[in-house]
């Protein structure tokens, strides 16, 4: 393999020489033997560290002398010029030959065949050392893929779709060849078209250059082999006709994929990977937290950054938080967990309040999309279009789950029909950037607590956030007002689904009394909440915004006054409600229904007789003026 041709370029490795069509290539031999270098692992991704130990043996240089080489080298070979690739450079990790290689044999013939990757190129990542909560999903993956062949995991960025690809095939090697177990990042490939070369380079075959997926087919006849597409979102669309063609053309190939998207290809079998599971009651000891994968995983990054004190019972709620506010996304908990032996595990809940975990740096050799959580959404947001970038910005105005109905008078334009929000959601879903829920009643989808952080930021930076903040108040406005309007006959199944949009109702009367809100969406919403008795602690709440609310009323009708005036009672405790709710306090409450000088009757002027206030098992009555006295 002394002559190796690619593009117009051929290579002479015996006489150290390069030429392009036929006429001698002046590039320094530095250059020479950093171009041969990346020939011998083409396909493959070489580390910056590796590559200057190839070039300079025994010689200690700086980096920037590799980046010089590289350019030089590059425009040499007019790389990028007129559509050729030859070396891409994949951030954060290195270098990598990526044109198809054509040998001369040395009887001077030329073979019309592609040979890329050295020995070892097909070896597998590690996986990483603290690998746990997994080993059921291993087990379920390994019997799903001896059975069916071609299985796609799917799940958002950063839950551990790579690391559970990796185990199953460190699990499975026994069923195959030695060499029959290969890794395709697909990642780090820019281009959707370089997929089958990436592909020959990890199974390590010479395959026609004309026609590289009929050589991979022919290679691996009668072979068994399994073969893992890492990270397909990016090609999805290469990796998805590729998959299915090798899966159909080949009974002895068996593919494991990972991608955010559904392939949607005939065969494939698709496992959504559940994140780790944490504890679910409030207050667990130490003991009930470390039986759960998340915990686990959050204490032993923890202690690889320095914490070596162990979970207490007091500490325990607060990690379990954590893990919980992290939606039990593996990449978050351990972008989190590595400050503790910096912050402490106060301090690093203090970080998470802050929205810190967006920016917080991972493992400087991890893939560039891996290194923040920031750059794992980037990576995502990047592949929407134009309309889903702009609704998924919207959607994170919603703070829990959301109906079709909700996200439609939310984040739509007014030109955009029901059904095109139906489907931008879907594709969202789809992309795994939306979670949907299995709750009893219409469909219900919701934004995983990161995704929403980060997807708040773009709503932020479209200069859109008080505009959808006024839609989603007054969206909540609409509908507790028409559930309370129906009292004492409102349905169960209205009160049970506004009980999961509590969040969101606190949300919209949070802005609503905010510089930027408007205090007359968040009196009635206010009004209307309490009316319905939401929960317990939101009462509370009511208590703080009813005083807020009240004080100046001019511009509030009184019926709202009323309901206002009622919100701040509800939020009383029982000792509370005997000292306050006397006579004086009912007929206030009777004369702002009745009409003050500066407001008009709640009742109209045709109605006559006496009004009788309910409160808490009270009755108080008063007469009405008569019609003619009424303002």
């Amino acid at each position: 393999m002394s002559i190796q041709s690619f593009g117009p370029f051929r290579v002479n490795r015996a006489q150290r020489l390069i030429e392009k069509n036929g006429e001698s290539l002046i590039i320094g031999g530095r250059a020479l033997d950093l171009l041969i270098a990346l020939m011998d692992r083409a396909g493959t991704i070489v580390s910056v560290r590796d590559l200057m130990t190839l070039v300079w043996p025994n010689l200690t240089v700086e980096e920037a002398n590799l980046r010089v080489c590289i350019s030089v080298l590059r425009k040499a070979l007019n790389d990028g010029v007129d559509g050729a690739r030859y070396i891409v450079n994949v951030p954060g990790r290195g270098y990598t030959f990526v044109a198809p290689l054509e040998i001369e044999s040395s009887e001077g013939c030329t073979s019309e065949y592609i040979s890329h990757g050295a020995a070892g190129s097909h070896l597998l990542p590690e996986i990483p050392e603290t690998f746990v909560g997994r080993h059921d999903d291993v087990d379920n993956l390994s019997r799903l893929i001896m059975s069916q062949r071609f299985v796609s995991v799917v799940g958002p960025g950063g839950i551990g779709k790579t690391t559970v690809a990796l185990a199953v095939a460190s699990a499975l090697r026994s069923e195959f060849c030695a060499d029959s177990v290969c890794f395709v990042d697909c990642g780090a490939i820019g281009d959707a078209d370089d997929l089958p070369t990436a592909v020959v380079s990890a199974l390590r075959c010479p395959v026609p250059a004309s026609d590289p997926l009929t050589g991979i087919r022919a290679f691996l006849a009668e072979k068994r082999t399994l073969l893992i597409l890492d990270g397909c979102e990016q090609v999805i669309e290469t990796a998805a006709s590729l998959s299915e063609y090798l899966f159909q053309s080949n009974e002895t190939v068996h593919l494991l994929t990972t991608s955010r998207e559904i392939l949607r290809v005939h065969g494939e079998n698709v496992y959504l990977l559940p994140p780790l599971r944490y504890p679910v009651g409030e207050m667990p000891t130490a003991h009930q937290a470390l039986a759960t994968p998340a915990v686990q995983l959050f204490m032993g990054k923890a202690a690889a950054s320095g914490h070596r004190e162990s979970l207490s019972d007091e500490d325990a709620p607060i990690v379990s938080s954590m893990c919980r506010r992290l939606d039990g996304i593996a990449l978050a908990i351990e972008l989190v967990a590595s400050r503790v032996g910096v912050y402490g595990i106060h301090g690093t809940v203090d970080l998470l309040d802050s929205g810190a975990e967006l920016v917080l740096q991972g493992r400087r050799d991890a893939p560039p999309r891996h290194q923040t959580l920031q750059a794992l959404h980037d990576w995502s947001y990047r592949l929407l279009s134009a309309k889903e970038q702009t609704i998924f910005a919207r959607l994170s105005m919603f703070v829990g789950d959301m109906t079709l109905e909700a996200a439609h008078a939310v984040v739509g334009d007014g030109v955009d029909d029901r059904r095109t929000i139906s489907q931008v959601v879907a594709s969202l879903g789809d992309k795994s950037l939306i979670h949907a829920s299995s709750v009893q009643g219409p469909p219900r989808y919701r934004l995983l607590d990161t995704t929403r952080a980060y997807a708040s930021l773009k709503l932020a930076d479209r200069g859109e956030k008080d505009e959808i903040a006024r839609r989603h108040a007054l969206y909540f406005m609409s509908v507790l007002e028409r559930i309370a309007n129906r009292a004492p006959s409102i349905d169960s199944g209205d009160v049970a689904g506004l009980t999961l949009s509590v969040g969101d109702i606190r949300s919209a009367i949070a802005w609503s009394f905010s510089c930027s809100g408007d205090p007359v969406i968040g009196r009635r919403l206010t009004a209307s909440a309490a009316r319905l008795s939401l929960d317990h602690a939101f009462l509370r709440e009511c208590r703080a915004w009813g005083h807020q609310s009240l004080w100046p009323v001019q511009d509030a009708n009184h019926a709202t006054s009323v309901d206002l005036q009622h919100t701040r009672k509800l939020s009383l405790t029982d000792a509370q409600i005997n000292r306050e709710i006397d006579q004086s306090t009912a007929t206030r409450d009777l004369q702002l229904a009745l009409g003050q000088p500066e407001g008009e009757c709640r009742f109209g002027r045709e109605l006559a007789g006496p009004l009788h206030l309910i409160a808490f098992g009270r009755t108080y009555t008063q007469e009405r003026p008569s019609p003619g006295n009424v303002l």
